[in-house]
């Protein structure tokens, strides 16, 4: 069992959304062994915000930019490192979409909320994602 700082155990991820056709449709991206799709998250460094480190993994592992919300839409849970992980999530309207990003080498797709839920493997995240669809429709209606 590797030994990780406590600080990696805190981590941010974006719910990268866009709407099209009156739809919501959230954007994953593969894990980078390809096995599965996740959302853009990270650890939490200590010089960044939670916001801020979201953000940054969002153009780093899916080479997009937005609008992020300061407010999370909540939190969700997974082990690793021998621990449990606390993974706080924050919407982004995407509003630039790269065509070259660092982590270029991961597959990103949009997907229907439902069909993102599906595909992620999460219980928390699965409720989170499918929770937030009509809040984040709505919102981005303001």
């Amino acid at each position: 069992m590797s030994q990780v700082p406590d600080y990696f155990y805190i981590q941010s991820a974006v719910l990268a959304y866009r709407i099209l056709e009156n739809q919501v449709e959230y954007l994953l991206v593969t894990s980078r062994g390809k096995q599965r799709w996740v959302l853009p998250k990270g650890v939490v460094e200590p010089e960044l915000s939670a916001v801020d480190s979201a953000t940054k993994e969002a153009w780093e592992e899916a080479g997009v930019e937005g609008i992020v919300s300061r407010r999370a839409l909540g939190s969700y849970t997974y082990e690793k490192w021998g621990g449990l992980c606390n993974v706080q999530v924050f919407p982004m309207l995407v509003k630039t979409v790269s065509d070259s990003w660092p982590e270029s080498t991961r597959e990103r797709r949009w997907f229907e909320p439902e069909e993102a839920a599906r595909r992620v493997d999460e219980p928390q995240l699965k409720e989170l994602m499918i929770t937030s669809a009509t809040l984040l429709f709505a919102a981005s209606a303001d």
